[in-house]
């Protein structure tokens, strides 16, 4: 993730920090100084920073759980609205989804219950819900936010845990896209609700409901790409009929054939048919203000483009789209070394999300049968 940085590595995982974490902690700590001075702004920093580690062991419950289905979590978040572990990909089995899914909150329940044990036993209710009362003892504190998470997690809609555990539920039932979109309406549906009750003064609750709102949306298009992508080969639905550009070309070359042509990529490929990288529109539009259009497109092009055989599936190129910062993947036709770069290998076209998302909305149009296969057509260097 961009503005993020590594910190550390634990079982694995890479733990990263989103640079606007520290805007958080410069405004708790603000904001406490003015109630109470120094001692209650280090106060507020360290019980956010103890919150934050419960959080991460709150995504290292779901990365370890999946680790036991084959899943590795490349690296974990902290954002100041919470944590996020990227799994490689979520389970499509509901049982193993259910138990990846709920082992964040378990987490967080154990911690609850230790910090319940180490005082004693006897706290109350009102101890636990006073989360911002600094007269409540820190590990009362600590205690009820980390119920609150859980509890938190456990809504019945995406992106929380609560609505993976429905969706897994349903895919008892259903087809995994059919419970998908069936979870992802529920989660709307209390988003919703939430945002009715944000009207009667709690803005928290409206950015609450719109992020439930829209996650939604982005979880149900998700799984239905990958619906789309599935038993299909990438030749299927690869971009064939391109224009290109030479690596000696300029912005001033590129913007000439933006308007000549719908393309929002443009692939920089040299005179041996070998795919240099990658030039999209907005880079383009954004690199022409800045450096003229006598630039060369080599300067500002994405270079680090993944690559796939044509005849490779067209889940693995989905799932290569999703791992990295890259517009495309580049289709190529020959070998392909370990690493995924091309080794002798002739460019012959792209993939991009938006390509899938077209093969998605057709398939729905006309039903999941295959589209006929095409041969790929040449690139066509300027």
């Amino acid at each position: 993730m961009s503005w993020s940085f590594p910190i550390g590595r634990l079982f694995g995982s890479e733990i990263r920090i989103h640079a606007t974490f520290f805007l958080l902690l410069a405004w708790i700590g603000f904001a406490h100084y003015q109630m109470g001075g120094a001692a209650a702004a280090i106060g507020g920093v360290l019980f956010i920073l103890a919150i934050f580690a419960c959080v991460v062991a709150h995504e290292f419950g779901h990365a370890l759980t999946a680790r036991r289905y084959g899943i590795k979590t490349p690296d974990i978040t902290l954002l100041p609205i919470g944590g996020l572990a990227r799994l490689e990909r979520m389970p499509e089995n509901p049982r193993e989804e259910i138990l990846v899914a709920l082992a964040g909150p378990a987490v967080n329940i154990v911690i609850a219950a230790i910090l319940i044990l180490a005082l004693g036993g006897a706290v109350d209710t009102a101890s636990l819900a006073s989360l911002d009362n600094p007269q409540v003892s820190f590990l009362a504190r600590l205690a009820g936010v980390n119920l609150f998470l859980a509890l938190f997690n456990l809504i019945p809609a995406f992106p929380m845990d609560g609505g993976r555990v429905l969706r897994a539920a349903l895919s008892f039932r259903l087809s995994r896209p059919a419970a998908t979109t069936m979870a992802a309406r529920i989660g709307q549906g209390i988003a919703v609700g939430f945002g009715f009750l944000a009207l009667y003064g709690n803005p928290i609750l409206l950015l609450i409901a719109a992020f439930i709102f829209f996650a939604g949306n982005a979880e149900a298009r998700s799984v239905g790409l990958e619906d789309a992508a599935r038993g299909l080969r990438v030749r299927d639905a690869m971009i064939s009929e391109f224009e290109s550009l030479a690596p000696s070309a300029t912005l001033g070359d590129a913007a000439e054939l933006l308007l000549r042509t719908t393309q929002h990529e443009f692939p920089v490929v040299d005179g041996s048919g070998r795919l240099r990288g990658i030039l999209t529109r907005a880079t383009l539009i954004e690199k022409l203000a800045a450096e003229g259009p006598d630039a060369p497109v080599l300067h500002v092009m994405t270079t680090d483009i993944p690559v796939i055989a044509a005849r490779a599936r067209l889940s693995d190129a989905l799932k290569r789209l999703q791992a990295g910062m890259a517009p495309a993947v580049g289709v190529v036709e020959g070998g392909i070394s370990l690493a995924g770069r091309t080794e002798g290998g002739r460019f012959i076209g792209y993939i991009t999300v938006d390509n899938i998302d077209e093969l998605m909305m057709i398939r729905g149009a006309t039903g999941p049968a295959s589209p006929p296969s095409r041969g790929p057509g040449p690139a066509v260097p300027q």
